[in-house]
């Protein structure tokens, strides 16, 4: 089994993957932290991490006869992208995650996946297994930390001394008694920068989010109207958030992706919030097709550029892009826009359809 694990890193960086480790299936010591999260409530709306409870610390329940987890991680920064800080400091600009600017990740990662385990059969013959990449309840930053690929960061992400945060993590579950791999120490220290730079103050404590408050969920989780105290804490940012990321020192050693299909595609990296907010639905369904940005459909995407509309400096073209759309079909984007033209001091302008 040891030379088979040697044999699947070596694989895995052949599909792609810049590391690969081995966890074990006991994740006990997993459970408190993880009901505690959820009894305060810090899931939000997030139903399903409450409806699977401790199936995602037990991955032997999640597909019985996993003794063993198999983690990857792959980089997702593409190397030719706008600096990210420059777009945040830019209030015309609409920042989006970098991890967000290329292809949906899921398709990639669960293809290089079972291209992994279909590899793995090759050598040993057939064997039970199972892919994931953040489509089950599976912990997958404690599985990445238990197989070696890096430690949790006090904003909850995996860090990699090597490769700093921005990377897609997924898991092959197996039968496979494969020999787990040491865990990293954590490599933190006393740095808090990731804690104070949050926008909405959403890391309530060293290693605990509240997703209530993150603007990834605000954006991206949540349905309905974003809070309007919220609001002006999002600035800019209209699909997720790099905050913490951006700040955190071992980011400096993040490293480019070497996939295609990750590449700044519609130019997202540039865009400014009054030409994004100009699409029509079927411009945002054409071009987002194969997007993560896709699955938030056109009205929560419109609400969000509203909100950054709100929050850009007051001129007219800005004026002009939220009045155009004062009487949306919407009343989830009216909501928005009218709390945004408030903002710049301008009456929302009702039609008789929509008072």
């Amino acid at each position: 089994m040891a030379a088979i694990k040697a044999s699947i890193k070596t694989w895995a960086r052949e599909f792609g993957f810049q590391e690969a480790g081995v966890a074990g299936v006991d994740l006990a010591d997993a459970e408190p932290g993880l009901l505690a999260w959820l009894e305060a409530g810090y899931h939000g709306e997030m139903d399903y991490m409450a409806k699977h409870g401790l199936k995602r610390a037990r991955p032997a329940e999640l597909v019985p006869g996993t003794v063993s987890v198999i983690a990857c991680r792959m980089n997702y920064a593409a190397a030719d992208g706008r600096d990210p800080q420059a777009a945040l400091d830019d209030p015309q600009a609409a920042y989006i995650s970098r991890y967000a600017l290329g292809r949906d990740y899921h398709k990639l990662l669960r293809n290089r996946l079972q291209k992994l385990a279909e590899r793995i059969a090759a050598e040993i013959g057939p064997y039970g297994f199972r892919a994931f990449t953040d489509s089950a309840p599976v912990l997958e930053v404690e599985l990445g930390t238990r197989a070696g690929n890096g430690w949790r960061g006090k904003h909850t992400l995996l860090l990699s001394r090597e490769a700093g945060s921005m990377f897609f993590l997924g898991e092959i579950f197996t039968d496979l008694p494969l020999p787990p791999d040491a865990p990293q120490a954590e490599h933190c220290g006393r740095c808090t920068r990731c804690i104070e730079i949050c926008p909405t103050q959403a890391i309530v404590a060293p290693y605990t989010v509240d997703a209530r408050r993150c603007i990834s969920y605000l954006t991206i989780e949540l349905h309905g109207a974003i809070p309007a105290e919220l609001r002006p804490m999002i600035g800019n940012r209209v699909y997720g958030c790099d905050d913490c990321q951006l700040v955190c020192p071992w980011n400096r050693f993040a490293q480019h992706t070497e996939q295609p299909d990750f590449a700044i595609r519609n130019g997202l990296d540039r865009a400014s919030l009054i030409e994004l907010f100009a699409w029509s639905e079927a411009e945002f369904n054409e071009r987002m097709v194969g997007s993560p940005i896709y699955r938030i459909g056109y009205e929560r995407w419109l609400r969000n550029l509203a909100v950054g509309l709100g929050n850009a400096p007051a001129s007219e073209p800005v004026v002009a892009a939220l009045q155009a759309r004062a009487a949306d079909a919407s009343a989830l984007v009216r909501e928005h826009v009218g709390w945004a033209l408030a903002r710049h001091g301008e009456p929302q302008i009702a039609d008789a359809d929509h008072p």
